[in-house]
């Protein structure tokens, strides 16, 4: 068996089959897990606040082995995104009002983590209640791209990714709106899944009847996002939005994965804003390499530019339901979602109704598109990872972005369509960045994004960002 810390990066499902086995102990395998943190966190700054009561978790799933080895997620720590209430945890949304804030009860996917023997080890980072693609706020400060230090995670489960990448998780639960799960699977080098609305019912919320912001997960592998999901998805009363799993395996779904005879589109760029070349170069190539394990790839312009601005009017209204109890506040809020709310304020009832249209129009375009098509694949990032200093990028392929949202439109363009989109790697920039691939599946159809995620890790494997290079970089 291979030492404790050179499983740390190892996928999920092989350090829980380890568990189960008794060749390795929750216990000992989190006291490693901490030690990472403790090496790696001052400069990546993932993991925002640690659990008081992890090891004491830790302990109680050792000393019963025989009546917990059982459980699906038995052993592994896993990572809460800091808009995700905890019990006992401090959960602070990256929002100075909340710095102390310590909810009573846990969010509905965190009691079926605890259920199924994960471990919470801690909150990770985020902007200010989610609000960007780049993982700063003021309480903690800006979560650092583990491939490059100086450059962004992404966002805005910018610590979720992170903390993956270099070992100080074993699993990550987070949220996406416009890409929040996508953006930062692809700086970072992971696989994040948005899943299909109310497949992980989202409770509490301050917005209950909410369709388009998900809660999902994000893993080192699909595997492991099979195994999450297999364990916090389902149907819940305390929620509106729900869907039925009965019958559903996400695991089987990854252990069968297979392209053979599979249609699959490729599409440079959906959303009309440019693409960076080497960006476009490796995903073009990622997507032609499919057709050595049998599938059939077709290259095409797929325009889906029209649902960017019914994307930012739904943005909108779903800022004022989100903060509504809060709008009095709005003044002491950083820029970013200060400045959300009051463009969610000015959305007209003429605007969010032609914005629904529009995304039934979408729904439709989809259903035809999937009588032709198994898989749509498209790039996840437009450009590489930035300078960590930037709120968003100032330019695409030399096109100046207007707004803070504008480069991630790729990926909230997608958020319309309610279809699982997953983020996968696909290959490495000459600089050693990652470079993620989307994977658009059909209607209510996880396991088949699942599938194709696995296949896509197997022929493009990119490996982890050096540790080394972590710990050399200089500390403020």
């Amino acid at each position: 068996m291979s030492s404790i810390s050179e499983l740390l990066r190892s996928p999920a499902t092989e350090i829980k089959e380890l568990m189960a086995k008794g060749e390795i102990s929750p216990l000992e395998f989190l006291e490693a897990t901490l030690e990472q943190l403790q090496r790696l966190n001052p400069v990546i700054n993932a993991v925002v606040t640690i659990a008081e009561n992890a090891l004491d978790e830790a302990r109680k799933l050792t000393e019963h082995y025989s009546k917990k080895k059982s459980l699906p997620l038995y052993g592994l720590p896993v990572g809460i995104k800091d808009v995700t209430p905890t019990a006992g945890i401090r959960t602070t949304f990256g929002c100075p009002l909340y710095a102390d804030y310590v909810p009573e009860e846990d969010a509905l996917v965190v009691q079926r983590i605890k259920a199924a023997g994960g471990i919470i080890l801690g909150k990770t980072n985020t902007p200010e209640f989610a609000t960007g693609g780049n993982t700063f706020n003021d309480v903690f400060g800006v979560t650092r791209n583990p491939w490059n230090p100086r450059l962004s995670a992404g966002g805005s489960t910018g610590g979720g990714a992170a903390a993956l990448a270099t070992g100080m998780i074993a699993l990550a639960e987070g949220t996406d709106l416009g890409g929040s799960l996508r953006i930062p699977a692809s700086f970072c080098g992971v696989v994040g899944l948005r899943p299909s609305p109310g497949l992980i019912p989202t409770y509490p919320s301050e917005y209950l009847w909410d369709n388009m912001q998900v809660t999902g997960p994000m893993a080192r592998s699909a595997g492991d996002i099979a195994l999450m999901l297999q364990s916090v998805a389902g149907p819940s009363p305390l929620s509106p939005v729900c869907q039925p799993t009965a019958g559903r395996n996400f695991l089987s779904a990854v252990e069968a994965a297979s392209l053979k005879g599979k249609k699959i589109a490729y599409a440079p760029d959906i959303a009309g804003i440019g693409v960076d070349d080497e960006i476009r170069e490796i995903c073009r190539n990622a997507a032609l390499e499919l057709a050595q394990v049998g599938a059939q790839v077709e290259e095409m312009e797929l325009d889906l530019s029209y649902g960017w601005e019914p994307f930012l009017f739904i943005r909108g209204f779903w800022m004022v339901a989100q903060q509504y109890q809060r709008l009095d506040q709005v003044e002491k809020f950083g820029d970013n979602l200060k400045g959300n709310i009051k463009s969610g304020l000015q959305v007209t009832m003429e605007q969010l109704g032609k914005a629904e249209h529009i995304r039934g129009k979408m729904w439709a375009q989809f259903y035809e598109f999937f009588q032709k098509y198994d898989h749509l694949i498209t790039p996840c990032m437009a450009i590489p990872p930035f300078p960590v200093e930037q709120n968003y990028p100032s330019t695409i392929a030399g096109k100046p972005m207007k707004t803070y949202v504008d480069w991630i439109a790729p990926t909230f363009i997608l958020s319309l369509t309610g279809l699982p989109v997953g983020c996968v790697p696909c290959g490495l920039t000459r600089e050693k960045l990652p470079v993620g691939m989307q994977v658009v599946g059909p209607p209510r159809n996880e396991e088949a994004v699942l599938a194709t995620m696995t296949v896509m890790q197997e022929l493009f494997p990119i490996g982890f960002p050096s540790l080394d290079t972590i710990e050399a970089f200089p500390v403020n």
